[in-house]
Parts: structure tokens; C-alpha cells; sequence
């Protein structure tokens, strides 16, 4: 390995260690509460060495952010092999909730704090690159469902968007442990008990 070869490999590691060590802050202490300096003593770097990476908290945020797009991401396009679309979207929505109740803080981070979307919006993108092509997935399933008969009468785009807001309200309940407030008989299960449901209907569709 070359010189160069090697610097970047440290780059990229160092910077792995600093997404790290800021996700384990954020979890315990709150984004708000978590600063460069915290996230520099925990790497046991000083501040000066985390700024040549990040300019800001934003800004690794938006890193992590892109991170967890990228694995959800690719855990949905290997379900491209799955050739009956309709069968797809349902191991879609499985693998989609999988995602989100083994990796609640990173869903929560991709899904519900402001602070990505802000930097994006800091940055004069007119998109969300990373939602945009995790729905396009979606779409684009839809898109051969409804061309081999499925969802008669829909328009892709709104019957996406409720289907993805269905299977991210389960997966947000869950999180925000909102599903043992209303004294469900097994709230363990009920997010996959209720998606099965959710099947049911789109067998009929």
C-alpha cells in the first residue's frame, strides 16, 4: 500500500471513528446537548482534528444521515431480484420495518430530527437525495405492480406515499414507544402482527 493509498485509509477511518463516537453521544446525551468538544473526547482527538473533518455538528449529523440511507438502501435493492413485484413490495415493507427496530436511533435520525434537512436546506439542494431515492424504490415496485393489474384505479405517486407513511407510522409508534400507552394485549408484537395485516390487504389489491 502507497503512501496516499494509506493516508486515505486512515481519512476514512478516523472519520468512521468520529460518526461513531457523535451517534453514541447524540443517543445518551441528546444532539442538542452534544458538542465538537464532547464528540473530540470521546475520540480522544482534539477539537482542531474533528473541524478538518466537520465544519460543524450539522454537518456530521447530515454524515450519519447519509449513512443510514445508504445501508437502508442497500438492504431494499437486493429484494430486485424478487421478479413478482407484489411479492416485493411486501418483503419491502419487511425489510423496511426491520430496519427501523434494529436501528431506532438511526431511523429517528433519518426520519424525525430537523438537523439533516436544515443542512440540506443550508446548502441550496432543492432535493433530498437520499429520501428521493429510497422512495424511488418504492415507486418504481408500484409502478410494476400497478402495470401487471395490481391497484386499479390509484396514481403511483399518492398510493406510494401512503404506503410508505403506513409502515413508517408503525415503525415510529414503536420507537417512540407509543404502542404500550394504549395497553395492547402483546405490544412485543404488534408491529409485525399489524404489517401481516397490512399484507392481507394488499393481497386484495
Amino acid at each position: 500500500m502507497g503512501i496516499s493509498e494509506r493516508k486515505a485509509k486512515e481519512k476514512e477511518e478516523l472519520k468512521s471513528l468520529i460518526l461513531k463516537a457523535a451517534m453514541k453521544l447524540f443517543v445518551e446525551k441528546g444532539v442538542e446537548q452534544t458538542t465538537i468538544r464532547s464528540i473530540a473526547k470521546e475520540v480522544e482527538y482534539s477539537v482542531g482534528t474533528v473541524y478538518v473533518y466537520y465544519k460543524d455538528k450539522k454537518d456530521i449529523l447530515h454524515d450519519l444521515h447519509k449513512q443510514g440511507f445508504m445501508q437502508l438502501g442497500a438492504e431494499m435493492k437486493v429484494l430486485f431480484s424478487v421478479n413478482n413485484p407484489m411479492e416485493r413490495l411486501k418483503a419491502l415493507g419487511r425489510v423496511y420495518l426491520n430496519f427501523a427496530l434494529n436501528n431506532p436511533d438511526m431511523y429517528d435520525l433519518m426520519f424525525t430530527l430537523k438537523a439533516p434537512i436544515e443542512f440540506i436546506e443550508e446548502k441550496h439542494q432543492d432535493d433530498w437525495m437520499e429520501g428521493k431515492r429510497t422512495f424511488g424504490l418504492l415507486k418504481s415496485t408500484l409502478q410494476e405492480c400497478i402495470e401487471n393489474g395490481h391497484f386499479k384505479g390509484h396514481e403511483l405517486e399518492p398510493i406510494s406515499f401512503a404506503i410508505w407513511s403506513m409502515v413508517h407510522g408503525m415503525a415510529s409508534l414503536h420507537i417512540s414507544q407509543r404502542v404500550k400507552g394504549v395497553h395492547l394485549d402483546k405490544p412485543e408484537t404488534i408491529v409485525s402482527r399489524a404489517y401481516e395485516e397490512f399484507v392481507l390487504i394488499l393481497n386484495k389489491m
